[in-house]
């Protein structure tokens, strides 16, 4: 049974489509139809305030997401307008740092890297291609696509964790490669790996789903020695992906039993808890257990 602590009026003129509050719960950020993303700090009595109303995007911004507070308040937000913009506070305002405008088509997820990889942001479009925004020791962004990522559109994208379970070594500093995973409009599940010439590669293509893939989550813990993957779609299915080994790409499969309508996301939490979000307005709270080996 779920309980309401509190409830914030953000004024927004039209639909919300994302609502993410920061690493210590302390500040909300929300987008809407209206084109507007805000800002609001959070009390612990569970009082909120406006703190700011950011104005940049010229069409429904989908989704918004924090950075880790190791980078001080920096929040990203992606539009129907093919923008990603990265805003930062200082001294109590929240201006633009950085515009990427390189999409032919409405960016539809984003995602930051694990803390420990740097200042990275993944980006997933309706033009078939993912960028990744990197931030430079210069103060410099270096944005590289991978192109042709899904046929008809990617809708969504997530991190894989930062777990050192293969090892491989990058100017003397051991750590894992990193990998995204994605999904599409043609109904898979893609996983990508950074390689050593700094090139994208596909890693896998996981077939299972029977509509369009509206949402991937990586699971950022590792249990038993497994990394887990769960995405939803159209089609009324939750699928749970795991691996053992990354670099066999043996990734086995568990289809949740039907859902009763077309599902829009999935994201984890510490514990194996998966919340999945359904068209007929619910949520559910589903504890996956380990059942694949």
């Amino acid at each position: 049974m779920a309980s309401v602590v509190a409830k914030v009026d953000t004024q927004h003129r039209d639909v919300v489509h994302d609502a993410q509050l920061n690493f210590y719960g302390t500040r909300l950020a929300t987008c809407s139809h209206d084109r507007v993303v805000k800002i609001f700090e959070i009390k612990q009595n569970g009082q909120s305030y406006q703190m700011a109303d950011l104005m940049g995007h010229d069409g429904p911004v989908w989704q918004v997401t924090w950075a880790h507070p190791k980078y001080d308040n920096v929040l990203a937000s992606c539009s129907h307008d093919r923008k990603v913009i990265v805003w930062k506070e200082m001294n109590t305002k929240w201006p633009k740092i950085y515009e990427y405008n390189q999409h032919e088509a409405s960016v539809n997820s984003i995602c930051w890297a694990p803390h420990e990889y740097g200042l990275i942001l993944a980006c997933a479009s309706t033009d078939n291609n993912i960028s990744i925004l990197q931030f430079m020791e210069d103060n410099t962004w270096n944005p590289v696509k991978i192109h042709d990522a899904h046929k008809n559109g990617v809708n969504a994208v997530s991190w894989a964790p930062a777990t050192p379970t293969a090892p491989i070594t990058h100017a003397g500093v051991s750590r894992p490669p990193m990998r995204i995973v994605s999904g599409g409009n043609d109904k898979l599940v893609k996983i990508w790996k950074l390689m050593d010439n700094r090139e994208w590669v596909q890693e896998a293509a996981l077939e299972g789903h029977t509509e369009w893939v509206r949402d991937v989550a990586w699971d950022q813990t590792v249990a038993l020695g497994f990394t887990t993957i769960a995405s939803c779609g159209l089609d009324k299915r939750v699928i749970i992906w795991r691996c053992k080994d990354l670099e066999s790409r043996n990734w086995a499969a568990v289809t949740l039993p039907l859902f009763e309508d077309a599902l829009t996301h999935v994201s984890w939490s510490l514990g194996a808890v998966l919340a999945v979000s359904c068209a007929d307005n619910k949520v559910t709270k589903v504890l996956v257990v380990s059942t694949i080996t």
